[in-house]
């Protein structure tokens, strides 16, 4: 009978801990970043590294007991109502939608600047599509100045897909997923 009550309190521990980790990758704005304290660092770290576990888990099977798709559209789900932390491979505009190639990365603060360094993700890259009033927030290198500004949907494309392939895989960028796995918020990360 013990057992079974020990059990049972770990199960609940555990859901709590996890739920916890979630809440916390869901919590951030636009003002993030090395510049928001002398702890913000760390808690970003912290948060990359629980949201990269939090998505690297495989989706559980489906109430019928099927196996879930392992494709994009399960990925989206999986991300829908979060904030992840990725790297951009590709962009692209398609039927009046803006697709990413997207995988998750980890960032750090610079050792020397305020500003960020990304640590590049492993694995395959991902399709998500942006909702048509998706905000876009870009700084230094992709934006004109060092503190995000607004720029669309259109101009993110173009800046992006100007870029090198080799250039890409050191930005990185928050996103925010709505509840349907589509990304309603793209900011990208200063780094000098």
């Amino acid at each position: 009978m013990r057992v079974a009550h020990r059990r049972t309190t770990t199960v609940r521990r555990l859901t709590a801990l996890t739920l916890g980790l979630l809440a916390l990758t869901g919590c951030g704005g636009p003002d993030d970043g090395p510049d928001a304290g002398p702890d913000a660092g760390q808690a970003a770290t912290a948060s990359a590294t629980a949201t990269a576990s939090v998505t690297s888990a495989s989706p559980a099977p489906a109430p019928d007991g099927t196996a879930p798709s392992s494709g994009a559209s399960a990925t989206a789900a999986r991300w829908a109502g979060t904030k992840q932390f990725v790297q951009i491979d590709d962009a692209r505009t398609a039927d009046g939608r803006t697709y990413l190639s997207v995988r998750p990365a980890e960032k750090k603060p610079h050792p020397q600047f305020e500003a960020w360094v990304i640590v590049p993700g492993e694995g395959p890259y991902t399709e998500v599509s942006m909702t048509e009033d998706a905000q876009v927030l870009l700084s230094v290198p992709l934006g004109d100045a060092k503190h995000p500004a607004a720029y669309t949907q259109d101009e993110f494309v173009g800046r992006l897909t100007a870029r090198p392939s080799s250039d890409r895989a050191l930005l990185g960028f928050d996103l925010s997923f709505d509840g349907q796995g589509r990304v309603t918020r793209v900011q990208s990360l200063y780094t000098p």
